[in-house]
């Protein structure tokens, strides 16, 4: 009985992973520009041709904090692909530097900040918010869980590192 049940939920993921890409998560991903917490400047344009993970997120979020080791895994299992994760934190309390948390937590991805206009353009209703963008340039998936059980977390990593 468990087997058809895990049987179940990984088939009905798939088939909510192919809608998804086949629906509206495959618009262009918008272009923006973004400082880190050290003032440096970076844009999405900078990963152009790349495989990008673009995390929405916040120090505060207890869920951003889970799903952060996931997309770290899934960045190293996939890392001769080139794939990169970029972060954008926002709605952040005054004073806050997000790239320590990062740090903090033993990771090394970019972190832009004061992304709450960004997080507006994408759409982004509350935390984490995580894009899948292929080397075109396309969200192949977005995700708002931090279910890091989730299959359709590695099927749109594989999707997006493919060369077409």
């Amino acid at each position: 009985m468990r087997t058809v049940l895990f049987l179940f939920i990984v088939l009905s993921s798939l088939v909510s992973f192919i809608c998804d890409a086949n629906n509206e998560t495959t618009d262009i991903a918008p272009n923006w520009q973004l400082k880190t917490h050290a003032g440096k400047s970076i844009s999405l344009a900078d990963y152009q041709g790349k495989p990008v993970i673009l995390h929405f997120w916040a120090t505060w979020c207890p869920y951003c904090k889970k799903l952060q080791p996931k997309l770290v895994e899934l960045e190293e299992m996939y890392k001769h692909t080139g794939i990169e994760i970029v972060a954008i934190s926002f709605n952040e309390d005054e004073g806050v530097n997000p790239q320590d948390s990062i740090v903090q937590r033993g990771f090394q991805f970019i972190t832009a900040v004061a992304g709450d206009k960004v997080a507006q353009q994408y759409g982004v209703k509350g935390t984490p918010t995580t894009f899948f963008i292929n080397r075109n340039g396309k969200v192949i998936f977005k995700s708002t869980s931090a279910n890091v059980e989730d299959p359709r977390l590695e099927l749109a990593v594989k999707e997006i590192v493919k060369v077409k």
